[in-house]
């Protein structure tokens, strides 16, 4: 680069030292800032380092997919950028809460058990039915008494008692009773899995069971039964060629006596005298089911109901209970193998245990005594006393009028 000084006879001209010497400096400068190509080492370390950069934000990219903190490269600062990252942080936080909130839990465990092992041990049963109360029933979060698991075999001892059980009222019939636990109605008819046996496919056995059921319900449930009438649907289901049973039990409900008693099959109640209170009748009760002779099904049933009862003249505010447990034996056989008729029910035996009922009426009805105070019912000298609601013994036809030992 070279330049003209300026003209000698200029009144700003510069000395010829300085102005060589600006030019010198000019020089260096643009020398200086003119661009320069990259090294070949340069160029090597600027590749590699784009490399790692890429390889970083494909790593954090993944972690993020995934919900994990990206960790920080060895030697690098942990600044607020370069740091644990505020999601580790938090999942770390919860962590802990987590682990303190298990370990509360662990210690209520373990005092429970301590101080309550009963109530452990429902809970260990799968017992969820609500929280129990100083009577020992159970109840569900809005005070109601929960109902009872179904039986799924014989009950072993009889259900306990309360010396101090509230008596019943017309608002709550079943109070102070066993049957506050039980079912409602044909809920409380709990029918077993059908399968084959014998010679009977599962649809067979199937039908038998619920014909068994329909049965029940129709001879113990339905209004106009226990109100007096023909139980027609439970008597439809009977095979006809049974002409012996029918026979009876048509002179039993048409002209009841000491000799012909509609409450061998069916419950009754004389209109005249006796109402139910409220519209539930409390059932409890288990069906079963086996190979029979010739390999037909037998089908047990051991069902009680509990009825709440007071005065039909609506003046009476006092209440009581009858409780009827009735054990009935059905036979179903194959048609193609045997003489019956398909789609009914053969009856093979049939028990009753009538609760709470005059023993020396038999005009077909039942007749409770209302008023335990009243001494309406009056048993037999030589009868022993019987808790009807026990269900661990069998039940065998007794003789005499029994005294019940709680309603």
């Amino acid at each position: 680069m070279t330049t003209e000084p300026p003209a000698s006879g200029d009144k700003s001209a510069i000395p010829d030292d300085v102005w060589e010497k600006f030019v010198q400096d000019t020089e260096q400068d643009i020398r200086a800032q003119a661009p320069k190509e990259p090294s070949a080492r340069a160029r090597m370390v600027t590749e590699r380092l784009r490399r790692e950069a890429e390889v970083a934000a494909r790593q954090q990219k993944k972690n993020k997919r995934w919900g994990r903190a990206a960790k920080a490269k060895p030697g690098e600062p942990a600044g607020w950028r370069t740091g644990p990252a505020w999601q580790d942080r938090e999942s770390r936080a919860t962590r802990r809460r987590l682990r303190g909130a298990l370990g509360v839990a662990l210690a209520v465990v373990v005092l429970l058990v301590v101080l309550n092992p009963s109530t452990a041990l429902d809970w260990l049963h799968g017992d969820f039915s609500g929280s129990a109360d100083t009577t020992g029933y159970r109840s569900d979060d809005s005070g109601r008494p929960a109902t009872l698991p179904p039986e799924t075999a014989p009950p072993t001892a009889a259900p306990s008692a309360d010396p101090m059980a509230d008596a019943p009222t017309l608002a709550e019939p079943f109070r102070g009773s066993p049957a506050l636990l039980y079912a409602d109605g044909e809920a409380g008819i709990v029918l077993p899995a059908a399968k084959p046996v014998g010679r009977m496919t599962r649809e067979q056995v199937e039908g038998a069971l619920d014909r068994t059921k329909q049965f029940l319900i129709d001879t113990n449930l339905n209004p106009a039964t226990l109100r007096g009438e023909r139980p027609r649907i439970a008597m439809g289901l009977v095979d006809p060629r049974q002409t012996e049973g029918i026979a009876l039990w048509d002179t039993s409900f048409r002209t009841p006596d000491k000799d012909h008693n509609p409450l061998t099959v069916a419950t009754r109640f004389d209109p005249a005298e006796v109402r139910l209170v409220g519209g539930v009748v409390k059932t409890r009760g288990l069906i079963t089911f086996k190979e029979g002779k010739g390999g037909s099904v037998a089908v047990h049933a051991d069902v009680t109901f509990v009825y709440g009862v007071t005065a039909a003249d609506g003046h009476s505010t006092a209440v009581s209970r009858t409780i009827v447990r009735r054990v009935l034996d059905f036979g179903v056989a194959d048609p193609s193998t045997a003489q019956v008729t398909e789609g009914k029910l053969w009856v093979t035996d049939y028990r009753q245990d009538l609760g709470n009922s005059a023993c020396d009426i038999t005009d077909g009805f039942l007749h409770p005594n209302i008023d335990p105070t009243d001494g309406a019912t009056t048993p037999d000298p030589s009868a022993s006393a019987v808790d009807p609601y026990d269900r661990s013994k069998p039940l065998d036809a007794r003789k005499g009028c029994g005294q019940v030992t709680r309603v």
